[in-house]
């Protein structure tokens, strides 16, 4: 919608693009997948963040044809082994915007084993989202070029020489993450994620920008969308520090020719 508008306000060429194929590709998914009728929809309570999220997630999977519901997390009970929603009904298909990782603790976990239900995203998930894949990816493919040196912090390492990121193996939007770069200096951010082990990196600079507009240094990530197995976009996050956290900026993007 932002580009639609710049262009038909003259600031952007009629020629300008994103790549942002992400909603048509969700629809797609929903159409195509083979997921049970109803599915369910869940987040937590206290998040209007991500209750928004779910339901633009709904009104896709609601527009492909599916009887998309709502449940919060918190009212996902069990009947006989199987999940059920408020009115006891069966819940044979979820989509979660919680993280597996909070769930496999829980007492109610022990439903996973027994449950029927067809949860997205799938529990192997969890493997991706665990930043021990880093070390251990380093350790099987030693000075890749698209790996950076990583080593669990508990065991013996080689010296990071030219800097270092201090990694909870589970985080978020850069809580709980430290660093030193190149020059020694350092930086930290707080976060509920301080227990449990930790892995080092090697520190690689995001690139900095000057916001002219703001008069402000920006450093820029680019994070990419996929859906399925095809790429479906990319989210530009800018924040003032090195580390990108749950407050920086969502920016749009072009592209000319």
């Amino acid at each position: 919608m932002w580009l639609e508008e710049q262009i038909q306000s003259g600031i952007l060429p009629s020629g300008a693009d994103q790549f942002n194929s992400l909603q048509d590709k969700l629809e797609q998914a929903f159409r195509e997948l083979l997921l049970p009728n109803p599915f369910y929809f869940a987040s937590v309570k206290e998040s209007a963040e991500d209750k928004g999220t779910v339901h633009y997630l709904m009104d896709l999977a609601t527009q492909s044809g599916m009887d998309a519901r709502y449940v919060a997390v918190e009212d996902i009970g069990e009947v006989d082994g199987q999940m059920v929603d408020l009115e006891n009904n069966p819940i044979e298909g979820l989509f979660k915007l919680y993280p597996w990782e909070f769930m496999v603790q829980e007492e109610f976990a022990r439903v996973l084993y027994t449950s029927r239900t067809k949860i997205l995203e799938p529990g192997w998930k969890m493997l991706l989202s665990n930043k021990g894949i880093l070390p251990l990816l380093w350790q099987r493919y030693p000075n890749h070029p698209n790996l950076l040196p990583a080593y669990f912090e508990d065991e013996a390492k080689a010296p990071l020489n030219s800097g270092w990121v201090r990694k909870p193996l589970f985080s978020r939007e850069g809580a709980n993450i430290q660093l030193v770069d190149r020059e020694g200096q350092h930086l930290a951010a707080d976060g509920p994620y301080g227990e449990g082990r930790f892995i080092r990196q090697e520190f690689s600079p995001l690139p900095k920008f000057y916001d002219a507009g703001g008069g402000r240094e920006t450093y820029a990530l680019v994070g990419s969308w996929m859906v399925g197995d095809c790429a479906a976009g990319i989210g530009i996050r800018e924040d003032s520090t090195l580390i990108t956290k749950n407050s920086s900026r969502f920016v749009p993007h072009i592209i000319l020719d």
